[in-house]
């Protein structure tokens, strides 16, 4: 492959010529308008991948120069970080693809390259070509996964501030403090009663807990007799705990999950329960 070398060395001393050919002629098959900017930028970009090629083109098959994959996950980055869909930056590939191999062949022809020699530099070339397309993806995906996580921390902190806000501890005289269960209940949000809720109480002095359930918006029997555990858990502590608020439905759901109300007092309201709780002397 004698003739690859003066191949080679004439499409890195006009790479930038070629490049402005194959990038015009791109933009005129597709039909696309480039900011000057960004056509600049285009330019640039085929100047150096002309200029790689040609350095590829001398190489062992599957070979690829030092720098090319550094270069083609810099573009691949850049075209993800435009947030465009990966369709639209792939769908140009085959008119890229052209472009690139109707400018090379044209020089290979001009060099006197026989068909075959031909064919050797196009695969060359296309092999390249398919490593841009592949770090273009792998681009696209990183960004994707990287929204993904961002988006889930911010869910996860989210609920987090969900959950401290529904469940809040709030004490309201001597040795006594309201926990008032606000919203939709899920098992997440009792995981977080039971970890960072409970430990509080103590800190608190509290010496009788009142959980209030008039602001709860739904919730299952699996989360409500979760909810009535906490009874056991405080008494253990030494801690006295009465319930207000149960609407019907809960109590029914409750029942249902098999959870005994004989040994929990129970009130309608909140002010009740403070009432009861003076008058008994639970503080």
């Amino acid at each position: 492959m004698k003739s690859f070398p003066a191949v080679a060395n004439y499409l890195t001393e006009h790479a930038e010529s070629l490049a402005i050919k194959v990038v015009d002629d791109i933009v005129k098959r597709l039909g696309i308008v480039f900011s000057k900017e960004d056509l600049e930028y285009y330019y640039s970009v085929y100047t150096e991948f002309l200029i790689l090629s040609a350095e590829g083109i001398t190489l062992n098959e599957y070979e690829v120069p030092e720098g090319f994959l550094e270069m083609s996950k810099k573009n691949g980055d850049r075209q993800a970080a435009l947030k465009g869909r990966i369709s639209g930056i792939i769908g140009r590939y085959p008119q890229i693809r052209l472009g690139l191999i109707e400018q090379i062949t044209k020089v290979s022809l001009k060099h006197g390259l026989t068909t075959e020699e031909i064919y050797e530099v196009n695969k060359r070339v296309n092999y390249m070509l398919d490593i841009t397309v592949t770090e273009t993806i792998l681009a696209f995906e990183r960004q994707t996964d990287s929204v993904i996580d961002e988006r889930e921390k911010e869910l996860i902190e989210k609920q987090t501030a969900i959950n401290e806000l529904s469940a809040p501890i709030v004490p309201i005289h001597d040795g006594i403090a309201v926990l008032p269960l606000i919203g939709n209940f899920e098992p997440e949000r009792v995981e977080h009663i039971f970890i960072k809720v409970i430990p509080e109480i103590p800190r608190l002095k509290v010496k009788c807990l009142i959980m209030d359930f008039s602001g709860i918006l739904t919730i299952d029997t699996y989360v409500a007799s979760q909810l009535f555990k906490i009874f056991d858990v405080l008494r253990l502590l030494g801690i006295n705990m009465v319930f207000t608020g149960i609407r019907p439905d809960l109590a029914t759901k409750s029942i249902r999950a098999g959870i005994d109300f004989s040994s929990i007092e129970t009130y309608a309201s909140v002010l009740q329960a403070i009432e009861v709780i003076k008058i008994k002397g639970y503080v």
